[in-house]
């Protein structure tokens, strides 16, 4: 169970329910068993366990505590600007290899020419002294033999993972680097020689054991620092991992190797995160996150800790022999008033203080996530002031019979963690191995939150920039689990994205991120080579409008060249406001227009065909922008559809042509997106149509048409422009000078899914006229093969219809006869007689009438079936 009166973290309110809540349930934990300790077996206390049923109400109840006490405040924080992979706004210089893999460590020369590289089973020397060019110098093989790879598998070890990934990579002096390798789980380290690197392709020296310094799962964590030629480290240094160690080695004169005294408590299933040196202090801090077992709760709760210990340390006499005397921890908090903590430590980087300030202002920029709540993360801020008074105030009571930690006020016999206690009496010595754990958390010197954003961050880079005002402004580069580099500064009214650039597509595991202030750019060394990123492109930025309002601290507007430039210390004259971003303060007189202003550039056409829908896209200036619509007079804002990214669709209706102005506001500042000039094709008006109406003239009628509705949902800002056709024919022009992104193409279609009203919209192809801009439209759909079959179907008809009455009249037309001239004695006239039916000449005509209507019809193939005559009546 927990114990109330410890949770320091919550609010009184929480601790108040929470002492309510448990004051009937009494929970004595028994003490772990430990090796170090066998005998606490025999001495620990009974312990009363509650029921099950009461154990989980407890903690069901515990969270639910929790969960009420948790205030949503997270801003959503957008980047004003986004650059996908391999967009031209910001040029990424990229270093890969098939044979290159893992690239863990990175490490940069003195002289900011050379990049050493740590990879598997190598470590390579790219040259990096011409901006925007990496190119590999050497590479150093560092493999395990096949040997070592089968018997690293025969303990059951993935073979993959048997390979050797560099973990330790760090300077000793101007001539050598020490290098660490996890080596088919058997660590191993050497030194490697800057000066022979470029001449062989394999280690100069010979390897020694790597146990202590360097992990031996690749997946497991560490850090390693050198100063002064010896070697500070945080790992494991056992194949288990069930041993940490924070240890020194390299050990110069009178030094020896030191390292933490095994006793339990001093570490609790550390994960090393990273470590700093503070000169003036002389100490090494170690930040990782443990478990916290001052919190006595049902379950593990992780905490995020700091440790320190002094680079001058010896070790004890007697006691604490080879085992530091000056470690100490304490917790480092990462929270808001009122919510629940950011738990674990995901990276920090420190941040020197401003030219003439006190050392105590040195800045610790870190990263954490929630052991709660997982796919978002904070940033934190910690000041060395408020490190060095916590490390100097009271701490907390080990009792080594029960394992248990008490906050109460102690007689203090030394002050743990203070440097030179390696002459302190063996009485001294144990009272400092006994209390180790500072009682007080260090707070975040804004005494909140620095940021929280709903991206999950992995690393993190700081750096201070004086501004063209001469301000100093602090500029972060975090680094998403996406693959987007985020820079972002950080301003009194709170942080600001200025944007965010695509590093790499795959979600990958990034091991490390290293920022050259020199050289003013970002590496980034993940599984598939090493990125390297400018701080800045400010030559991006066409206008002055554009330059103030991406208050970025790099960049300002120089008047007289009429450009965006980088800013330096021996230029004062350059146009920026990173702190408001008011443009009409910095642009002012007419070398300074803000650009961008299209109110008398000349309009896109759309020509449209009647009762068809139309789509009309508008890119804004950024992502913090917001769109407006300037509409033909007589129309209102319900007659439009309003898409997501600020376009609009609407019906092609006579009253519904003329010109469309889309703005963008930011910041107060507004400008001419793009102008529309819709107009009706006059191939397809119909009969009777006023040409007036394509001049926007108002109708005394106009045509039904569907109901559009406007949602209810702000109009948020589009993103880019290209031309895409969208669902049911819908053909959307997208305007601008950026790009389409995939995404935002996505969200309109789905948008358009949604349009029932709408039957076939579309835009029609017009003629070109030279002083209208005009774009070419998508094919529009037509209606050719439905007419060639109802054609062809009317024209069988028709011909159906004409041989039926041909075969009608066919049996009158062999009634009429034309007699033929026989002459008399004729043979035909001879034979008629025997035949029995009349001679030819009684049936012919004569001047067109029948000589005898009797004998015209006596003939018996005349007769109807009932032996009259047809349509006479019969008796």
């Amino acid at each position: 169970m927990m114990r109330c009166d410890d949770y320091r973290w919550q609010s009184e309110e929480v601790v108040t329910l929470c002492l309510q809540t448990l004051a009937e349930i009494t929970v004595t934990h028994q003490p772990p068993i430990t090796r170090k300790h066998p005998e606490s077996l025999s001495t620990s206390v009974p312990r009363r366990i509650p029921p099950v049923g009461t154990t989980m109400a407890v903690r069901l109840l515990f969270v639910l505590v929790l969960l009420g006490h948790l205030e949503v405040s997270v801003t959503k924080l957008v980047p004003r600007l986004s650059f996908p992979l391999g967009s031209p706004g910001r040029s990424i210089t990229m270093f890969s290899s098939p044979d290159v893999q893992n690239t863990t460590m990175l490490s940069l020369s003195d002289d900011n020419n050379t990049l050493l590289v740590g990879a598997r089973d190598s470590v390579l020397s790219l040259d990096v002294s011409r901006t925007g060019v990496m190119e590999m110098k050497s590479k150093l093989d560092w493999s395990p033999s096949s040997k070592q790879l089968d018997d690293c598998s025969m303990k059951g070890k993935n073979k993959a993972d048997c390979h050797n990934f560099i973990r330790v990579l760090n300077s000793l002096n101007d001539t050598h680097v020490y290098a660490c390798g996890t080596h088919a789980f058997s660590p191993l380290c050497t030194y490697i020689d800057l000066e022979k690197i470029h001449q062989t392709a394999e280690l100069n020296g010979k390897s020694h054991d790597g146990r202590g310094r360097c992990p031996y799962d690749p997946y497991q964590k560490n850090t390693a620092i050198a100063v002064a030629g010896e070697l500070y480290t945080g790992t494991v240094a056992d194949y288990r991992g069930n041993r940490p160690v924070i240890s020194r080695y390299l050990s110069q004169g009178n030094h020896a190797d030191l390292k933490l005294d095994d006793t339990m408590g001093w570490l609790d299933e550390p994960t090393f995160v990273s470590s700093e040196f503070i000169p003036s202090e002389d100490k090494v801090y170690v930040f990782f996150s443990e478990v916290g077992r001052e919190y006595e709760f049902l379950d593990k709760i992780v905490v995020s800790r700091v440790a320190q210990v002094c680079t001058s340390d010896i070790g004890g006499q007697r006691t604490l022999q080879r085992r530091w005397t000056t470690f100490a921890k304490a917790q480092v908090l990462c929270k808001n008033r009122n919510q629940l903590p950011y738990n674990v430590i995901l990276d920090i980087v420190s941040l020197p203080p401003p030219e003439g300030a006190s050392e105590d202002e040195m800045l610790f920029y870190g990263i954490f996530g929630s052991q709660w709540f997982t796919g978002q993360s904070a940033v934190c801020t910690f000041q060395l002031g408020d490190i060095k008074t916590v490390f100097a105030g009271n701490y907390k009571v080990l009792n080594r019979d029960t394992l248990r930690w008490g906050s109460k006020v102690q007689d203090k016999m030394a002050s743990p963690g203070q440097c030179g206690l390696h002459n302190a009496s063996d009485t001294t010595l144990r009272f400092v191995k006994d209390n180790f754990l500072a009682d007080q958390a260090i707070p975040p010197a804004s005494h909140g939150l620095t940021m929280v954003s709903p991206d999950r961050y992995t690393n993190i880079a700081a750096q201070r920039v004086r501004g063209a005002s001469g301000k100093h402004y602090d500029v972060l580069f975090l680094l998403t689990e996406s693959g987007f580099l985020h820079k972002t500064v950080l301003l009194e009214t709170g942080p600001r994205i200025i944007e965010e650039i695509q590093v790499f597509k795959n979600p990958q595991s990034v091991k490390n991120i290293l920022l050259s202030d020199t050289k003013g750019v970002v590496f980034v060394g993940f599984s598939e080579g090493v990125a390297q990123v400018p701080v800045s492109d400010c030559s991006f930025y066409s206008s002055c409008a554009e330059c103030v309002l991406a208050r970025d601290p790099f960049c300002g507007w120089d008047r007289s060249q009429m450009g965006c430039v980088a800013v330096s210390p021996d230029r004062d004259d350059l146009g920026q406001d990173v702190d408001e971003g008011n443009v009409m303060g910095v642009c002012t007189g007419p070398k300074s227009r803000s650009g961008l202003d299209k109110s008398t550039a000349a309009a896109q056409l759309v020509l449209v065909s009647l009762n068809k829908a139309v789509t009309l896209q508008c890119q804004g200036a950024s992502r913090l922008s917001t769109l407006d619509w300037h509409l033909p007079s007589g129309r209102s804002h319900d007659d439009y559809l309003w898409l997501p990214g600020g376009g609009l669709q609407f019906l092609a209706t006579p009253d519904a042509v003329g010109n469309y102005t889309c703005y963008s506001d930011e910041n107060g500042h507004r400008q001419t997106v793009v102008v529309y000039s819709v107009k009706l094709k006059s191939s397809l008006t119909p009969r009777g149509f006023n040409p007036a109406l394509s001049q926007g003239l108002p109708l005394t009628t106009s045509p039904r048409r569907p109901p559009l509705r406007r949602p209810t949902e702000a109009r948020p800002t589009t993103k880019g422009g290209a031309l895409t056709s969208g669902p049911m024919g819908t053909t959307a022009i997208h305007i601008g000078a950026g790009s389409t992104e995939s995404g935002d193409e996505q969200e309109v279609q789905q948008k358009n899914r949604n349009l029932t009203t709408l039957k076939q919209p579309q835009l029609i192809e017009g003629d070109s006229s030279p002083n209208v801009g005009q774009l070419p439209l998508a094919n529009e759909k037509t209606y050719y093969r439905e007419l060639v079959t109802v054609s062809v179907l009317l024209s069988l008809t028709l011909c159906a219809l004409i041989l039926t009455a041909l075969y009608a009249v066919r049996p009158r037309a062999r009634g009429l006869q034309i007699c033929p001239s026989v002459e008399p004695g004729s043979a035909s006239q001879e034979r008629t007689p025997l035949s029995g039916d009349p001679p030819p000449s009684v049936l012919c005509k004569q001047n067109g009438q029948p000589q005898d209507k009797s004998l015209a019809v006596s003939n018996g193939a005349l007769r109807s079936s009932n032996g009259h005559l047809p349509n006479t009546p019969y008796e």
